[in-house]
C-alpha cells in the first residue's frame, strides 16, 4: 500500500452512554440510569485517552463530537476539566468545533451557559419532533414548548454553531405535521438542520412492536416537499440528511465522509486511525457496556483490525458519496493511499447508469445516485 499523506486531519469522537429514558426507536449505545458515576467515568475517559494518545502522531485535533445517550445530563464543570485535561494529552487546535449533542428535556439555561464556557462552540439540540403526538410516540421526555425554550436559550447563550435534530416519517405523520414540523423549527433559527427518516431497527421496542408508518408514497412526498421547503429558507442540503446555512456546515461529521481520522473515547465509541509511516488503516472500537468500561481489570478496546486494500475503496465511498459535493480524485489517493485506477471499473459502471459523474479531477454523486445509493455503494 502507497504511504498516506500527513495531512490526514485528526478528530475526536467522545461517548457519553446514559440517559434518562430508552426511546423505543434508538439502536444507539445508550442505558437508563437513575444515578450516573459522572466523576467516575470522567477519569476513565482520560484514562482511556493516555493509553491512545500515541495514535495522534503529532496531530492536533480539530474537532470534538460529545454524543450519547445524553450528554447534556453531565455537569458543565466536568466538559470545561475534560477539555483542558484532553488538551494536556494530545493538543486541540484554536479553532476547533466542539459538538455536544443536547436533550430539551435536560435543558437548563445556567447548563447551556455554562457549556458554552467550558470551550463548546456548537450545540446539537435533539427534538425529533414539536407535535404532542409525535414526541409521546417517540417517547422523549421533552414536550414542544420545553424545545422551543431549550433552542431560545442555546441562541441566547451565544451558540452561533446550532443544530436542530428532527424526523420525519413518523407514526401517523401527515406531510402537513412534517412541514409544521420543518416550519417551527426554522423560525427558531439554527444554523443547521438534521433531517432524516425514522427506521426500524434492531434491538429496538419499534422492532419488536412496530408502529404504523407512512407509506412509501407518502414518505416520497414528504421527503420531496421537506427538501424544497428547507431549500427555500436557505438551507443547503451537503449531505443526505443534513443541511446547513452557508459556513455552518459540521465540521467533525465532514471528515467522517472525507475519510479523515479520528480517536474514540467512552464506551461503544468507534475510531479510525491512519498510521502516517506505513499508511496501513485500522478501525476501533472500545468497550460498549459502561460497567465494563469502568471496570479497572478489563481493557479500554474491545476490537482493532486494519482495513485490508481491497476493502478500502468501499469504505471510502460509502462515507463520501453521501456528500453533495465534488470528490477530488487526489483525496481517495491521498486518504486510501490507492492509485484512483483502482476503481476505474466501479466508476465506468456508475456513470453508464447515471449514479455518477466524473471530470479529469473528481466525482460527483448525482440525483439519481443518491435516490440509490445503495446500489451504487455495491459496485464497490
Amino acid at each position: 500500500m502507497a504511504e498516506s499523506g500527513q495531512s490526514v486531519p485528526l478528530a475526536l469522537y467522545i461517548h457519553i452512554p446514559w440517559c434518562i429514558r430508552k426511546c423505543p426507536y434508538c439502536d444507539f449505545n445508550s442505558h437508563e440510569a437513575k444515578v450516573i458515576p459522572e466523576q467516575e467515568y470522567l477519569r476513565a475517559l482520560l484514562q482511556d485517552l493516555q493509553q491512545d494518545a500515541a495514535l495522534a502522531q503529532g496531530r492536533d485535533i480539530q474537532s470534538i463530537f460529545i454524543g450519547g445517550g445524553t450528554p447534556s445530563l453531565f455537569a458543565a464543570d466536568s466538559y470545561a476539566q475534560l477539555l483542558q485535561d484532553i488538551h494536556a494529552i494530545t493538543p486541540i487546535a484554536r479553532d476547533a468545533e466542539i459538538t455536544l449533542e443536547a436533550n430539551p428535556g435536560t435543558f437548563e439555561y445556567q447548563k447551556f451557559k455554562g457549556f458554552r464556557a467550558a470551550g463548546i462552540n456548537r450545540l446539537s439540540i435533539g427534538v425529533q419532533s414539536f407535535n404532542p403526538q409525535q414526541l409521546q410516540a417517540l417517547g422523549r421526555v421533552h414536550d414542544r414548548d420545553e424545545a422551543i425554550r431549550a433552542i431560545g436559550a442555546a441562541r441566547e447563550v451565544g451558540f452561533e454553531k446550532l443544530n436542530i435534530d428532527l424526523m420525519h416519517g413518523l407514526p401517523q405523520q401527515t406531510l402537513q405535521d412534517a412541514l409544521a414540523d420543518l416550519q417551527q423549527a426554522v423560525d427558531l433559527q439554527p444554523s443547521h438542520l438534521s433531517w432524516y427518516q425514522l427506521t426500524i431497527e434492531p434491538n429496538t421496542v419499534f422492532y419488536s412492536k412496530p408502529p404504523a408508518l407512512p407509506d412509501d408514497e407518502h414518505l416520497w412526498e414528504i421527503d420531496q416537499a421537506g427538501k424544497q421547503f428547507i431549500a427555500a429558507q436557505g438551507f443547503a442540503q451537503y449531505e443526505i440528511s443534513a443541511y446547513a446555512r452557508p459556513g455552518f456546515e459540521c465540521a467533525h461529521n465532514l471528515n467522517y465522509w472525507l475519510f479523515g481520522d479520528y480517536l474514540a473515547m467512552g464506551a461503544g465509541a468507534h475510531g479510525k486511525i491512519t498510521d502516517l509511516r506505513s499508511g496501513t488503516i485500522t478501525r476501533y472500537n472500545k468497550t460498549r457496556l459502561p460497567k465494563d468500561y469502568l471496570a479497572a481489570e478489563k481493557p479500554f478496546t474491545a476490537q482493532r483490525a486494519q482495513i485490508e486494500n481491497a476493502e478500502l475503496p468501499f469504505e471510502f465511498f460509502m462515507n463520501a458519496l453521501r456528500l453533495n459535493q465534488p470528490i477530488a480524485k487526489a483525496l481517495f489517493a491521498e486518504r486510501t493511499g490507492l492509485a484512483v485506477a483502482v476503481v476505474d471499473e466501479p466508476i465506468t459502471q456508475a456513470k453508464a447508469r447515471g449514479l455518477l459523474t466524473e471530470t479529469t479531477t473528481h466525482w460527483q454523486t448525482t440525483a439519481q445516485g443518491r435516490l440509490f445509493l445503495n446500489d451504487l455503494l455495491q459496485l464497490f
